[in-house]
């Protein structure tokens, strides 16, 4: 069976952890090669992950004919450039959430992946691919629930450690980029619409001036769609999906366990049943998505268009929060 070989440009904490250890089993995805501005880093990483090739610079991994795409799982900032570059050189590309640090950003990334048809470019959201969510569109498409009309969200994690990439400002730290993303895209996929207009209100360190508690309400034409996220919070996950016949509620939605079934709630009048999931990994499941898309020449899941519109949605929470008043998406 012919697999995708993949590099994965630099040695952060959500690949070496998280991405990578997933991929072994995949049925389309190999990784042949990691890069670091440190080699001894990269070295170290490919021997522990069984990884064939090691570079000590991303211009390397870049220049490797042998491989077919590139993971991006660096610094915010540095998304939508080293995106570009990896196009450039050939390659297809899965970056990670959020795109990058705004909506122009964004919108430049897509103008020059246009100039790349042959070349497959996604946003990293990984819970799109999990079976407990594939599911949970499905009840709501066949109208499950009735009418969707609320969505209900909370992420949040504590973690005030300055040197973190997500405490730091300047290169796109903060909640509402790193977690509340996730509330905003499952709000819109959900309701598979863009919501009319938005509304925010957020608390900011003193001293990290990332945004730390935000809350946001999203109206849409045929609902409303609430979250709150947090950076220095408990650690706590919920998503609750509402009609006016029934309610669906996702236990742990955005980083489900991979050794551990995940379960969702229905609720219907006095009835309420659990279902739950085989063990799965929804990280091998994205790369093996899109490594299929590459292989059959087929449009990836979510379109590089969803990545700029996610944005606009998190910048018009950004200025409401400033302006302290509602935002109409259409002006946004």
């Amino acid at each position: 069976m012919k697999k995708i070989k993949w590099g994965i440009l630099s040695t952060a904490k959500i690949a070496t952890d998280r991405v990578l250890p997933a991929l072994v089993d995949c049925k389309f995805t190999q990784v042949d090669a990691i890069c670091s501005r440190d080699l001894a880093q990269a070295q170290k990483v490919a021997r522990l992950l069984n990884i064939e090739k090691a570079y000590g610079s991303y211009e390397e991994l870049l220049n490797d004919k042998d491989i077919d795409a590139i993971y991006i799982p660096l610094p915010n900032h540095l998304h939508v450039e080293w995106s570009i570059k990896c196009l450039a050189a050939g390659k297809h590309v899965l970056c990670e959430k959020p795109i990058g640090l705004s909506s122009k950003e964004a919108q430049i990334l897509l103008e020059a992946a246009k100039k790349y048809p042959h070349l497959k470019i996604m946003e990293g959201f990984m819970y799109r691919f999990h079976p407990q969510w594939i599911h949970a569109k499905e009840l709501v498409n066949q109208k499950w629930i009735g009418n969707l009309k609320v969505i209900q969200s909370f992420f949040s994690y504590y973690n005030v450690d300055p040197q973190n990439i997500r405490n730091q400002a300047e290169i796109g730290g903060g909640g509402l980029m790193d977690i509340g993303c996730y509330c905003i895209s499952l709000s819109r996929f959900l309701f598979d619409a863009e919501p009319l207009q938005v509304v925010a209100a957020i608390n900011y360190d003193p001293v990290l001036k990332t945004d730390v508690i935000s809350t946001g309400i999203m109206q849409f034409e045929n609902g409303v769609s609430s979250f709150t996220c947090s950076t220095q919070l408990v650690p706590y996950q919920r998503v609750n999906i509402i009609g006016d016949l029934g309610r669906i509620e996702i236990e742990i939605p955005f980083n489900a366990k991979p050794l551990k079934p995940a379960k969702i709630s229905l609720f219907k009048a006095d009835e309420q049943k659990d279902i739950f999931f085989d063990i799965t990994n929804q990280y091998a499941l994205q790369f093996d998505a899109f490594s299929k898309a590459i292989l059959e020449d087929k449009n990836v899941s979510t379109p590089l268009e969803d990545a700029v519109n996610n944005m606009k949605v998190i910048e018009a929470m950004f200025a409401s929060d400033k302006d302290k008043c509602w935002k109409n998406m259409n002006k946004a």
